[in-house]
């Protein structure tokens, strides 16, 4: 039987990873990467660290298959509803008040949450005189995004999360049937600009009056958390939001004194 890679073999492996492809995984949290690494050698039949080496070097394209694999993504439309309720009462009506509005969707994943907003802005009148920018770590998922084409099968579940969000339209206006596929409508793609930013590395690049991250620094360790964390303090207009996942917090993080709590239960927090 097949030993399973544990942390302290993987680390010649992401430092390889990170002088190659410039992608720094070392501040990741242990258990889930390890996790997600042995799941990958298990599907490819890659017997230990040194195959995975060779592989990732010698096979071309294997790289871009090892990322898409290894980082997480889960994600879907209006994902926690309310959340998104809590946006459309609480946050847009404050952001309506500036004459241009700049999001920041980080670690956006194949570009769900960002629809989801898009649509948000767009019932409120808001999405013409706003710009989001949605990036992440991986682009196969940024050119899945920009596609905005999902598994038509899901726009069920989808709308019942709209509704619960507080949804005021048919949600059928938002996509175009397709086959199997549903396409998001190019007037919510308008206002989006997608781009490949590495959380881990990358520095501010905009000031913004929103910013959400969520459900991406689970997957970090407290060093990296507070990296992050500081980037989106520094990226945040005075007085901007910062929405982060249910399971994450900055009860712990050195930026938590830069922050007031707006909603703790659902983790959207205002900075000072």
């Amino acid at each position: 039987m097949k030993k399973e890679v544990d942390f302290a073999a993987l680390e010649s492996v992401l430092e390889i990873i990170n002088k190659k492809f410039g992608y720094d995984f070392r501040d990741y949290a242990k258990a889930s990467l390890v996790r997600r690494v042995n799941k990958y050698l298990d599907e490819h039949e890659i017997e230990n660290v040194y195959e995975l080496k060779y592989y990732l070097i010698n096979k071309e394209g294997a790289f871009q298959h090892f990322l898409q694999e290894i980082t997480v993504n889960v994600t879907e439309l209006f994902r926690d509803p309310s959340y998104y309720l809590a946006l459309r009462k609480k946050i847009i009506p404050v952001l309506s008040s500036y004459p241009i509005i700049k999001i920041w969707h980080a670690g956006c994943s194949t570009g769900e949450e960002v629809f989801s907003m898009a649509i948000l802005l767009h019932e409120a009148g808001l999405l013409q005189r706003t710009r989001i920018y949605a990036t992440d770590i991986n682009p196969l998922n940024l050119e899945k995004a920009k596609k905005g084409i999902l598994p038509l099968k899901s726009m069920k579940e989808f709308t019942a999360n709209y509704i619960q969000a507080g949804g005021i339209h048919d949600f059928a206006e938002y996509y175009t049937a397709k086959y199997n596929y549903a396409i998001m409508k190019d007037f919510l793609r308008q206002s989006i600009i997608f781009s490949q930013h590495n959380l881990v590395v990358d520095h501010p690049f905009n000031e913004f009056q929103f910013i959400s991250c969520r459900n991406v620094m689970i997957y970090f360790n407290r060093k990296l958390q507070d990296r992050v964390l500081q980037l989106f303090s520094d990226s945040l207009a005075a007085r901007g939001f910062l929405g982060i996942g249910l399971k994450e917090t900055l009860a712990f993080s050195a930026v938590k004194t830069h922050f007031d709590i707006i909603d703790n239960q659902l983790k959207i927090y205002r900075k000072r």
